[in-house]
């Protein structure tokens, strides 16, 4: 019982900073259910069930302040989806080990590239050749390359499932440097992301019986308040440092995952 009211302290100030940077927190979701000693897999499975729960709370908070791309949201999505049902399932091929270090590899390079210096593609290309359509959010219109997004997008949703984590932490930067759109309306898109994402990857894992209730259906309750007080966050934060934060607790998610996976 201790245990557990340690890991819900825990989460829940997970929730609320990785929701301020369109990451719902699975990283550290499952960097924390591994360090209490909960098996990969299960720790996988759980972390994406409470992802789409504090999702779904900040999803809410970001539509009411006009900050989610619908457009955006369903044309990514639905490939993260289903890519992510594929990785969830697949994640029995690795070892446990074995998905810590790609989760961590992973981690390190969404940082880094989330600090490049990146404009907002506002313009738009009067001659566009096939694959290139253009999105309204928020009153601005953005051209997107689908055959860079999309490639990318499959990789994420794959990789994301069979680790256990939502895909915000590779999504923000995919929507901030290939679609050039603002870091707010990444986020908030991102958490739409999330729901989905973290719901196919959970169904995956759960195929194949790691899911706990008696962990998951607690925790999902903390993430909920979390997710919504740090969307409030978000909005009120300038977008050079939620960038910052970004890439900050993502290399230090992936530092404990190197840790944990050395150690355990």
């Amino acid at each position: 019982m201790t245990n557990l009211i340690v890991v819900s302290f825990l989460i829940f100030i997970v929730a609320v900073t990785m929701t301020m940077v369109g990451k719902g927190g699975g990283n550290f979701y499952v960097v924390i259910l591994t360090i209490a000693n909960t098996p990969m897999h299960e720790a996988a499975t759980t972390g994406q069930f409470i992802l789409f729960s504090a999702s779904i709370a900040a999803m809410i908070i970001f539509q009411k302040n006009k900050s989610v791309s619908w457009s955006l949201a369903i044309l990514i999505g639905t490939f993260t989806a289903l890519s992510a049902l594929g990785g969830g399932y697949f994640s029995h091929l690795f070892s446990g080990f074995s998905l810590k270090l790609i989760f961590a590899i992973m981690l390190l390079i969404a940082g880094i590239v989330m600090l490049i210096p990146v404009s907002e593609n506002k313009t738009i290309i009067k001659n566009k050749h096939f694959g290139i359509i253009s999105i309204k959010s928020g009153g601005e219109i953005y051209d997107v390359n689908l055959w860079i997004v999309l490639p990318i997008t499959v990789f994420t949703g794959f990789g994301s499932g069979m680790v256990g984590v939502s895909g915000g932490s590779f999504l923000v930067p995919l929507m901030v440097l290939t679609c050039g759109v603002s870091m707010h309306i990444a986020v908030g898109s991102a958490s739409t992301l999330i729901a989905a994402t973290a719901f196919m990857g959970f169904t995956g894992h759960a195929v194949q019986g790691d899911f706990n209730p008696s962990w998951a259906v607690p925790l999902a309750f903390i993430t909920i308040i979390g997710g919504m007080l740090g969307g409030k966050f978000a909005l009120k934060t300038k977008p050079k440092h939620l960038k910052k934060l970004f890439a900050f607790t993502n290399w230090l998610a992936a530092l404990f995952m190197v840790i944990n996976a050395l150690y355990t």
